[in-house]
């Protein structure tokens, strides 16, 4: 598994690890951290190292690869594209090569809902039309292509997970999102309602949505990571190939969120408005239906008020460790 010392992949790796399987991954810990894994066994390095990713499939008995790894920020791809595609996209296909030599067959793909860009209305469902309106989006979407046209000509299988936004953290407290200078609006906002950030910036108040701020699908961590252990068990039970969005289907404004974290918090934090940010929709919200009628993925934290309170409570045990080292 690539990335799993991160936020998201720690969370699949705790999770793979509970129902029995053997993880071993590979991280460079750029973003993710040895104090997230409380399982499997890292490896660390370059995910688009070839020498080093046939030695790891000549050791180990690998029969499927999680693919996490990438660069995730919007705003940065933006104004460095170039790091965004020779990290998301060349070392993906630098992976499937050395996959394909290794024979392996069945492959979970980590790709995020930014391949849709602009969809004003509705939900977006996977045969929606993909035109990412940032080099992210665009990095995610080129890397779907490289592996759905591999796959048609060998003998591989694969989930490709269109994420939505993920937020929250382990609810027993364990792991979470640890990244340093996080961009994540729940994540911000909480760290504002704890007092570790001073005020938070609104981006954007004039969008064509029902209050002026964006709008978006919120999918707790843990949902995320169980959608994988399923996509996985699928796989090695047969199944074909599939493109699969990962959300509840329902959207929240900006102004939402901020509304629920003061809520919950009981804390009034400071909230700047400003300017949109470049390459942020105005909504994306799930069509999630097709994910359920095929792994059986039923949501266990589809709500937004758990979601903020594992993230609130994470936060304050990031603070408590600052405090105490």
């Amino acid at each position: 598994m690539t990335g799993g010392a991160g936020y998201v992949g720690s969370h699949v790796v705790r999770q793979l690890g509970e129902a029995g399987y053997r993880v071993v991954v590979l991280d460079d810990l750029s973003s993710g951290s040895r104090d997230s894994l409380l399982c499997g066994e890292l490896i660390v390095g370059d995910v688009g190292d070839p020498s080093l990713l046939r030695q790891l499939f000549d050791t180990y008995e690998i029969s499927a690869v999680i693919h996490l790894a990438a660069y995730t920020r919007v705003e940065e791809s933006i104004t460095d594209p170039l790091k965004y595609f020779s990290n998301n996209t060349c070392k993906t296909l630098q992976l499937l090569r050395c996959c394909v030599e290794a024979g392996v067959r069945n492959f979970v793909f980590s790709s995020s809902a930014a391949v849709y860009g602009t969809h004003l209305h509705g939900r977006v469902a996977e045969d929606a039309a993909t035109i990412p309106i940032n080099p992210y989006g665009t990095s995610k979407l080129m890397s779907e292509w490289i592996l759905r046209q591999t796959a048609t000509v060998c003998d591989l299988n694969y989930v490709i997970f269109r994420y939505f936004n993920v937020a929250g953290c382990d609810p027993k407290g364990r792991i979470g999102q640890s990244t340093p200078d996080a961009t994540l609006l729940i994540k911000v906002a909480c760290e504002a309602a704890i007092g570790k950030r001073p005020y938070i910036h609104l981006f954007g108040t004039d969008y064509p949505t029902r209050d002026g701020t964006a709008v978006r699908d919120y999918v707790h961590v843990e949902d995320i990571a169980d959608a994988h252990v399923k996509a996985l068990g699928y796989l090695r039970d047969g199944g074909h190939s599939a493109v699969l969005n990962c959300g509840y289907g329902k959207g929240y404004s900006v102004r939402e969120v901020l509304e629920a974290t003061r809520r919950i918090s009981g804390v009034d934090f400071t909230v700047r408005e400003t300017a949109p940010r470049p390459g942020d929709p105005p909504s994306l919200v799930a069509s999630a239906d097709r994910i359920g009628e095929l792994l059986g993925w039923e949501p266990r934290y589809a709500d937004l008020d758990i979601i903020i309170r594992t993230t609130i409570e994470w936060e304050k045990k990031l603070l408590e460790r600052g405090s105490a080292a």
